[in-house]
């Protein structure tokens, strides 16, 4: 049973992204995510430039006259939740923290996917493998998923994107759509980000809080790490070194894109302090744009 603050909670997220879902992302994503193959539909007869090898043998030989097989795409798909829950998701300057705005960003995934009669998992990590919810179909579901993103208290505090790739590598078989959730800041999973490509359509969505790239003129700053607790006191008042931080974050955001564009995998960059409704549009309308949909 889901106690009843936690089941309102759960409830008003699905309200907030509702009209999103059905305004908006629904179609988009009907659009833009392929199912698993092709499935068939019918039988009618056969007409000028129909492939002949489409021909029902049976069904002519019956009736005496050319029937063609018709296919449609099967749209059953999984959709896989791969969400980093270690402790720099709870950074944010300004309204909300960057983990607040990527269970938003999950549900608005998941109710789009189950419109469409698709089953969606959820993987939550941090150094370690926190919790697997197997993909199933439902409203139900979709709101357990929700439950275990909104209160779901991690163990570890340290980001291993490698270790979850692999994992989930593991647990689905079946060609997926895996939308990978984290800030990014953590290294080393380039050899795992490959093989998962290969297999599944994966999407990659980094939550990007500003004063992580932007430092301001403030002076003697101190700062910790959330995951490794280590403490750091910056000047920010020299502008050597707020020029040296931004060519640093320049040059980690040039590997981060080139490393996707090779692995071909998908890159939608949220900003907490901007609405993140237009970059998931965004996202979808390039896309679908680009398969001609």
């Amino acid at each position: 049973m889901i106690p009843r603050e936690i089941l309102k909670q759960v409830r008003l997220l699905e309200i907030t992204t509702r009209g999103m879902v059905n305004n908006v992302f629904s179609g988009e994503y009907h659009s833009v995510f392929k199912g698993r193959g092709m499935d068939f539909a019918e039988v009618r007869e056969y007409q000028y430039g129909d492939d002949v090898r489409t021909i029902d043998w049976n069904v002519t030989a019956r009736v005496g006259r050319p029937y063609v097989k018709v296919f449609e795409e099967e749209r059953e798909l999984t959709v896989m939740l791969v969400v980093d829950v270690s402790a720099s998701g709870n950074f944010g300057s300004f309204e909300r923290m960057k983990g607040e705005i990527a269970v938003e960003i999950c549900a608005l995934i998941a109710f789009s996917a189950i419109k469409n009669n698709d089953k969606v998992g959820l993987i939550l990590f941090s150094d370690r493998i926190e919790k697997f919810v197997p993909p199933r179909k439902g409203r139900s579901h979709v709101l357990r998923v929700l439950r275990e993103l909104l209160y779901f208290e991690p163990e570890g505090s340290g980001t291993e994107i490698g270790m979850a790739l692999e994992y989930l590598m593991k647990v689905t078989r079946r060609r997926s759509v895996v939308f990978v959730v984290s800030d990014f800041l953590a290294g080393g999973y380039q050899r795992p980000l490959q093989i998962t490509g290969q297999r599944h359509d994966v999407v990659a969505v980094q939550m990007i809080d500003p004063r992580e790239v932007d430092l301001p003129p403030i002076g003697l700053i101190e700062l910790e790490d959330a995951e490794s607790g280590e403490h750091l006191l910056l000047d920010t008042s020299s502008t050597a070194f707020r020029q040296a931080f931004e060519r640093e974050i320049e040059q980690s955001r040039s590997n981060l894109e080139q490393m996707f564009r090779k692995q071909k995998v998908d890159w939608i960059e949220v900003r907490t302090e901007l609405p993140y409704f237009d970059p998931l549009v965004r996202f979808f309308r390039d896309r679908a744009r680009r398969l001609g949909r």
